[in-house]
C-alpha cells in the first residue's frame, strides 16, 4: 500500500506521516524544490526511514501540483491507495488572495492530481471553518447551510471542501477537526494560532497581579479545541476503515468549553489570576449593527483597541470568534472511532502542556532582543543623581552596555570619583554638576548637554528628597514640602521641557521617572514627599497622551524602598526589607528595555486598587500603620530612635517595599 500527503512537513502532516510509517507501504511526501533542505531536516528529527518516507518535488501552486509526465508514471497506476491532502494556510491573518491560491487553488490541484494517479480515495483536511458562523448545531452532512463566511479563511475552506464535495472521479472523505492546538503530551506546535494569541495577555496580567487576585473577564461562544495528536490518529484510523467513502467526519471535542472557561484553563497553567467574574460578550448584541460599527470607528476607540492588540499582539479577526455561534455534532466520527480509544482529552489535563511548549519556544517576548546592549548602544543616556544609590548603579549597567552615559550630580567629588571609575572600566561617561533644586542650573545642565551631545535618548529623572515626617510636626516646616516639590517635580520637569523639543524633532525619546510606592500606596508621615512624586505622575500620565504617537514614551517606576543615603536617617529602615541599589537599577533597566508606562510591584498595584473599591478600609490600615510607625528621632529633633519592635518588623514585613 502506498501513500500521497501534501502538507506532510505541516504540523498535522507530520504527525500523520509518524502514524502511517506504523502501517505497511511507502509514504510519498509532496516538497517544493526550495523546501527539500527543510524536508530532510524534518525526517531526520522525526527520525523517518528514508526508504519509505519519499519526498516528491512538486508546487501545491501548478496544475497537477507541477508534477511531470514521469512522476506522474512513476506513481500512477492506482499505487497509490491513499492520498492525504493537508496543504492549506492556516491563518487567519493571511491575505484573501494567498489564501484562495492556496486553499482553492491547491485543492483542485490535488483532486487533478489524484484522478491521474487513480488514486483510491482522497482524503481531505478541511475545517470546521467551512461552517463559517452558523448559528446553531452544525451537523456532519451539513455543508450548503454554512453562513457568515465574510472571513477569507472562513470562505476559503468552504470554498476549498465545496470542491471536493463536487468531485466525480474519485472516492473521497473529507475532515472537519476543531481548532487545533499542541501535542497533548509534549505540547508541541509549530506557530501561534487560535488560543495562544491570549497567552501574551495572560502573562501580562500575571506579571501585575497575583494568582489569587479575582479579575473581571469576559464570555462567549464555545470554542472546540482539539490536540494535534487526537486529529493525526482519528484520520488515520477513519482513513483505513471500510465503507466510509463519501463521508464527512468532525473531529471535535463533543464537550467544548466557553471561551472564558477556556481563558481561565490556560490562566490556570500559566499562575494568572482567573476572571472570576466574566461578562457575556453576546449581551451587546441588542446594540443594533449600525450602532456598534460608528462606535467601533470612532478614531479614539479604534487607536485605542489597536494599541491594545498590538501590545498583546492579538489579531483584530481573532476577536470576531470570541462570540463563536456554532455547535458541532459529531455522530458520525464516534461512530468511526467507536472501539478505538481515540477520543479528546479533556483541555485541564494538558493545558499546562501547552503553556509551558509556548513559554518555552513561541513566546513573541523570546525573539525580543531583551539586552540593555541592544537598547542603548551608542546612544546618550542622562540619568539626574548618577553619584551614588540607584542613579550610580544605573548609570554603571548602561555604560557597561555602550551607552554615552551622562551623570549628573551636586557633589563634585563624589560625581568626578563615579565617572572615572566607569571610564577605567571601559565605559563612555560624562559628569555634570548641577543643583537641580535650582531651574537657572537645570537651564544651564539641559544647554550643556545639548552643545555637547546634541541630544538625549533616554533622560533617568533619579534625582530626589524625601522627608519622613508626620503633619503634626510640619505646620512650622512649609518650607519640607517647597524643597521636596522644588527637586522632585520642578526640577524633574524642567530637564523634561528642556530635551523634549529635540526629541520631538527626532521623533524618538523615552523619559524615565523615579517615583515610589508611596504614591500607590499612599503612606502616611510621607505627604510632602508623596504629593511631589505624585505630582510627576500626573504630569507623565497628561503628557503620554500628547506624545506617545509622536514616539515619545514615558516610564514612571513607583519604586519599593531602597537602602540608599535617603533613608539613612531612618534608623528604623536598618531592620526592615529594603531592596539594594542593584536591585532597583535593574528596575530601571526593565523600564529602559520594555518601555512600560509604569513598573511597580503587585503589592503597591494592589493597595492602590484596594484604596480605589475599599478606600474606608484601606484608610484603617494607613491610620494602624501611622500608630505603629512613630516619628524618628531626626524628625522631632530628639536622640536615638528606639528599636523596632517585633509588631513594626512583622507589619513591614508583610507590606515589604512600603514607606512606613
Amino acid at each position: 500500500m502506498s501513500y500521497f500527503v501534501t502538507g506532510g512537513t505541516g504540523f498535522i502532516g507530520r504527525h500523520l506521516i509518524d502514524l502511517l510509517l506504523q502501517r505497511k507501504g511507502s509514504i510519498h511526501v509532496l516538497v517544493r524544490k526550495e523546501s527539500m533542505k527543510k524536508f530532510n531536516a524534518l525526517a531526520k528529527k522525526q527520525g523517518w526511514d528514508p526508504k519509505r518516507v519519499l519526498a516528491v518535488a512538486g508546487d501545491m501552486t501548478a496544475p497537477r501540483c507541477g508534477l511531470t509526465a514521469a512522476q506522474l508514471r512513476s506513481l500512477g497506476g492506482g499505487k497509490i491507495k491513499h492520498f492525504f491532502h493537508l496543504a492549506a494556510i492556516y491563518d487567519m491573518a493571511a491575505d484573501a488572495e494567498s489564501q484562495r491560491a492556496a486553499n482553492v487553488d491547491g485543492t483542485q490541484h490535488a483532486l487533478d492530481l489524484a484522478a491521474a494517479l487513480k488514486a483510491g480515495c482522497f482524503h481531505h483536511a478541511s475545517s470546521i471553518a467551512a461552517a463559517g458562523m452558523y448559528p446553531g448545531v452544525f451537523r456532519e452532512d451539513m455543508f450548503d447551510e454554512a453562513e457568515g463566511l465574510n472571513n477569507p479563511y472562513l470562505r476559503t475552506k468552504h470554498d476549498s471542501e465545496g470542491l471536493v464535495r463536487a468531485e466525480k472521479r474519485i472516492k473521497w472523505r473529507i475532515y472537519r477537526p476543531g481548532m487545533v492546538v499542541g501535542h497533548s503530551q509534549t505540547g508541541e506546535i509549530d506557530k501561534i494560532d487560535g488560543p495562544y494569541y491570549f497567552f501574551t495577555f495572560l502573562k501580562k496580567l500575571r506579571q501585575m497581579l497575583p494568582q489569587w487576585m479575582p479579575t473581571l473577564g469576559i464570555e462567549g461562544g464555545r470554542i472546540n479545541l482539539v490536540p494535534v495528536d487526537f486529529v493525526a490518529a482519528a484520520m488515520d484510523h477513519i482513513a483505513h476503515k471500510p465503507r466510509l467513502d463519501g463521508h464527512c467526519f468532525h473531529l471535535t471535542d463533543p464537550e467544548p468549553m466557553r471561551a472564558g472557561e477556556v481563558l481561565n484553563t490556560f490562566a490556570r497553567a500559566g499562575h494568572a489570576p482567573e476572571m472570576t467574574m466574566r461578562i457575556d460578550a453576546r449581551m451587546f448584541a441588542f446594540l443594533p449593527g449600525g450602532v456598534r460599527a460608528a462606535v467601533g470607528n470612532l478614531p479614539p476607540v479604534r487607536r485605542f483597541v489597536g494599541m491594545l492588540l498590538r501590545d498583546f499582539r492579538i489579531p483584530k479577526d481573532v476577536l470576531g470568534f470570541i462570540t463563536y455561534p456554532t455547535r458541532f455534532d459529531n455522530r458520525e466520527a464516534e461512530r468511526a472511532l467507536k472501539g478505538s480509544g481515540i477520543a479528546v482529552p479533556p483541555l485541564e489535563s494538558y493545558a499546562w502542556r501547552l503553556w509551558d511548549y509556548w513559554e518555552r519556544h513561541l513566546d513573541p517576548d523570546l525573539f525580543i532582543d531583551h539586552s540593555l546592549k541592544g537598547k542603548v548602544r551608542g546612544k546618550v543616556v542622562v540619568i539626574t543623581g548618577g553619584s551614588s544609590g540607584i542613579g550610580l548603579s544605573t548609570a554603571q549597567k548602561v555604560a557597561a552596555a555602550g551607552a554615552i552615559t551622562v551623570i549628573v550630580a551636586r557633589r563634585e567629588d563624589e560625581l568626578f570619583a563615579a565617572r572615572d571609575a566607569m571610564i577605567a572600566a571601559g565605559g563612555k561617561v560624562f559628569a555634570y554638576t548641577a543643583d537641580l533644586a535650582d531651574m537657572a542650573d537645570c537651564d544651564r545642565l539641559v544647554a550643556t548637554v545639548l552643545e555637547k551631545h546634541g541630544h538625549v535618548d533616554v533622560l533617568v529623572n533619579n534625582a530626589g528628597r524625601s522627608i519622613r515626617r508626620s503633619i503634626a510636626l510640619s505646620f512650622d516646616r512649609f518650607h519640607d514640602f517647597e524643597r521636596t516639590m522644588q527637586l522632585n517635580y520642578f526640577g524633574s520637569l524642567r530637564l523634561i521641557m528642556g530635551f523634549m523639543p529635540k526629541m520631538l524633532e527626532r521623533r524618538k525619546g523615552h523619559i524615565i521617572n523615579i517615583s515610589s510606592i508611596g504614591v500607590l500606596a499612599n503612606s502616611p508621615r510621607f505627604s510632602a514627599y508623596v504629593a511631589s512624586k505624585a505630582a510627576l505622575d500626573a504630569f507623565s500620565r497628561c503628557a503620554q497622551g500628547e506624545l506617545s504617537g509622536k514616539n515619545i514614551a514615558f516610564t514612571t517606576i513607583n519604586m519599593p524602598l531602597v537602602k540608599t543615603p535617603m533613608i539613612a536617617p531612618t534608623k528604623m529602615y536598618d531592620s526592615v526589607p529594603t531592596l539594594t541599589p542593584d536591585e532597583a537599577a535593574d528596575l530601571v533597566v526593565k523600564g529602559i528595555i520594555e518601555r512600560p508606562s509604569r513598573i511597580a510591584t503587585r503589592l503597591g498595584i494592589f493597595s492602590a486598587l484596594i484604596n480605589a473599591v475599599a478606600p474606608k478600609a484601606y484608610e484603617v490600615v494607613m491610620s494602624t500603620a501611622f500608630e505603629l510607625f512613630p516619628d524618628s528621632s531626626a524628625a522631632k529633633g530628639e536622640g536615638k530612635d528606639a528599636a523596632p519592635s517585633q509588631e513594626q518588623i512583622a507589619f513591614a514585613a508583610l507590606m515589604r517595599g512600603v514607606h512606613w
